[in-house]
């Protein structure tokens, strides 16, 4: 069978809207990507799971290299979206930051293959695609550093906290990464009391730090 053939085939018709069939080929690209790796994952295997020609994926989305570069802005956007999302700007700032990070845990739960690629898979790779990863945790982390800062200003801590918050938004966007990938083998465990182990760990001690209570080597 020609590629003109499988082009006008009833699995790969043409005649859904160019949006449609990118977010189909995009979605085909991360589980595919996910499961074998960037190096390892074909745009053959890619082609038969969206069920497109290479000739479209490559019209649509460009060669590999620049496929993997738009998979991973795209899962990156709807990662930080979904925390966004789940930041209720009403709630104090420790209530803000634990719902924020219920939604993490959740669009890692929801989607598996995103959170491969984004956090094992890209960074492995390196190069540009590290790069990309670097800016969404610099995202990440300017959201939690804003509520450190909010937290410190309303007891009175402000300066200390604009200070000190950025550090410790570092460290809790790197333990939440971190639990993340744990978690991936631990999967009984729900994303609240994930969510609720790391506010235990990470929320208590910046309290403390706000409150001037700094633990110091004897």
């Amino acid at each position: 069978m020609g590629v003109t053939e499988e082009v006008r085939s009833p699995a790969r018709s043409r005649r859904l809207p160019r949006a449609v069939r990118e977010r189909q080929i995009l979605d085909a690209a991360v589980e595919v990507f996910s499961q074998h790796g960037y190096h390892s994952a074909s745009m053959d295997e890619i082609s038969d799971v969206a069920g497109v020609s290479k000739p479209m994926i490559y019209s649509y989305l460009g060669a590999k290299e620049d496929l993997f570069a738009k998979c991973i802005r795209r899962e990156a956007a709807r990662l930080l979206e979904a925390v966004r999302m789940g930041i209720r700007s009403e709630l104090p700032p420790d209530m803000q930051l634990w719902h924020g990070l219920r939604a993490f845990y959740r669009f890692v739960a929801e989607h598996r293959d995103s959170w491969t690629v984004l956090h094992r898979q890209a960074l492995t790779v390196g190069g540009q695609f590290a790069g990309e990863i670097n800016q969404l945790r610099s995202k990440a982390i300017d959201m939690v550093a804003a509520l450190v800062v909010t937290a410190g200003t309303k007891k009175g801590l402000g300066p200390a906290a604009e200070f000190s918050g950025p550090a410790l938004a570092v460290s809790l966007v790197g333990a939440a990464e971190s639990l993340a990938d744990w978690w991936l083998d631990h999967s009984d465990v729900s994303e609240g009391v994930l969510a609720s182990w790391l506010m235990n760990l990470v929320w208590l001690g910046f309290n403390d730090l706000l409150e001037g209570e700094i633990w110091q080597p004897s």
